[in-house]
């Protein structure tokens, strides 16, 4: 079941660090977005963040399925959910980014419907103190992608 985060939860910050291993940064967004979270068998094992960056449009932030759970479609319910929960907002387009070297989530993203749109050159040097890697190379940019939702 996948439900939106309400204030008496605790925001599953070692889930959300999976994906953006920034908490300052994680918890200004989360701050600004709506957290919904994927529950089975009352555990938290996903989660992700619909955040309003310009009118008519949302960003789709810090997908994160627990390790455990990789490999078994969880991941991909929670950005088709995320779409559905966009469109529900009447949002117009849906964006999401993700490092150069994230293979799987370019993959993810295509297979959902979302479309290449730009590159932004040295994100993750900008944004983040420490070196990230991924897939033994560095992640430098960030692609970003969207989909029109009407």
């Amino acid at each position: 079941m996948i439900r939106q985060l309400l204030a008496e939860d605790v925001l599953p910050m070692n889930l959300l660090l999976l994906a953006d291993p920034s908490e300052r940064l994680v918890r200004e967004y989360t701050s600004r977005g709506i957290c919904y979270l994927l529950e089975k068998e009352e555990k938290i094992i996903g989660v992700y963040v619909l955040l309003p960056t310009r009118p008519d449009t949302v960003e789709l932030v810090n997908i994160a399925v627990d390790e455990d759970y990789h490999g078994q479609g969880w991941g991909k319910q929670l950005v088709m959910h995320a779409i559905q929960e966009a469109k529900k907002q009447n949002y117009r387009t849906i964006e999401i980014g993700t490092g150069n070297s994230g293979v799987t989530q370019l993959a993810l993203y295509q297979k959902c419907g979302f479309r290449m749109v730009s590159i932004d050159r040295d994100f993750f040097l900008r944004h983040y103190d420490e070196p990230i890697f991924e897939n033994g190379i560095q992640v430098v940019d960030m692609v970003r992608l969207e989909m029109d939702l009407m």
